[in-house]
């Protein structure tokens, strides 16, 4: 599916669909340049989930944990790994394969890990089209 945003609000209310609808063991795969609403949209996906707290990006301790929501969600940032390998040393198998909901952002890093039954997300921008425009692909 294709969905085109027109604000940061349409891509936080795709994303809070999408959270409203997330099942258990889900792994949500989100890529895209700097600065193209990946944290945007991960924020309205925990809404969905019902997370009440303020969710920021894991760039420098790459996963954040929100269990206040009805299902718990993982935030992985994985921007700063250097080789898959890595992620073994952070416990990923544990959350990619517990009862929670994983969101990854710049998942392309770590390609090798993870599951086919993956959701991926890849957010564009094309400026022809103005400043605030998304296109935003979704694959199941």
């Amino acid at each position: 599916m294709v969905y085109e945003s027109l604000s940061e609000k349409d891509t936080f209310d795709l994303g809070k669909k999408l959270g409203a609808d997330a099942k258990p063991g889900q792994i949500v795969c989100i890529d895209g340049d700097l600065g193209v609403g990946k944290t945007v949209f991960t924020k309205g996906f925990a809404k969905g989930l019902g997370v009440g707290d303020d969710v920021v990006s894991p760039t420098f301790t790459i996963i954040q944990e929100y269990t206040d929501g009805r299902l718990p969600m993982y935030h992985f940032d994985v921007y700063r790994i250097g080789h898959p390998d890595e992620m073994y040393d952070i416990g990923y198998e544990e959350y990619f394969y517990g009862d929670g909901v994983c969101l990854v952002e710049w998942s392309s890093r770590i390609e090798e890990l993870l599951p086919e039954e993956s959701i991926h997300i890849n957010i564009e921008k094309d400026l022809e089209k103005g400043f605030d425009y998304r296109k935003i692909t979704v694959e199941e």
